[in-house]
């Protein structure tokens, strides 16, 4: 009566937007690497303001969080995306779809223009919030309607995560990992 349990080993592969949520070593580049960003962005937009270099030093900052809010929700709809597509795929008669979207969705987005459609939904997600909270935050500020809306809109567009985007299967497939 020789009696083994059944050992399974599975291989971990995750998308790069997934990174978000876990505290690494990466978050030593990106806050700074999104604090800079923001900064430069900011005050482009506030065009020949005299105080520009003073009003950045003191509110990017709570921009640059803001900007890590909008991210955050844009990640949390494709994490989502991606489980639900998991969950859903195993056994059902749309089993290949929902397999499908969930790798171009975790993988590469370019696979199929549904998981296209999800990536630039959540990227648009992404811009959006960061939009009307960049804009509240330039009219806290002091800012006048017009000019908040003109700043926050160049931040949202321009720090969008266009990340998103980056077919992760490069990475693994690619050899380098």
């Amino acid at each position: 009566m020789n009696k083994r349990k059944e050992v399974k080993l599975y291989n971990i592969l995750l998308p790069v937007w997934i990174l978000i949520f876990w505290p690494s070593f990466l978050w030593l580049f990106l806050i700074p690497a999104n604090y800079f960003i923001d900064r430069i962005v900011l005050k482009w937009s506030l065009g020949g303001r005299k105080d520009r270099g003073l009003f950045c030093r003191k509110h990017t900052w709570k921009i640059c969080l803001a900007g890590f809010a909008g991210d955050f929700a844009g990640a949390c709809l494709l994490f989502a995306v991606f489980m639900a597509a998991a969950w859903a795929g195993e056994g059902s008669s749309a089993g290949g779809f929902f397999r499908s979207l969930g790798e171009g969705v975790g993988f590469n987005p370019f696979n199929s223009i549904f998981s296209f459609a999800v990536v630039g939904l959540s990227i648009f997600l992404s811009g959006l919030l960061i939009y009307l909270m960049d804009r509240s935050i330039l009219v806290r500020t002091g800012l006048d309607m017009e000019q908040a809306k003109k700043s926050a809109l160049r931040l949202a567009l321009i720090t969008a995560p266009y990340l998103y985007l980056f077919p992760s299967e490069i990475l693994y497939r690619g050899g380098l990992f």
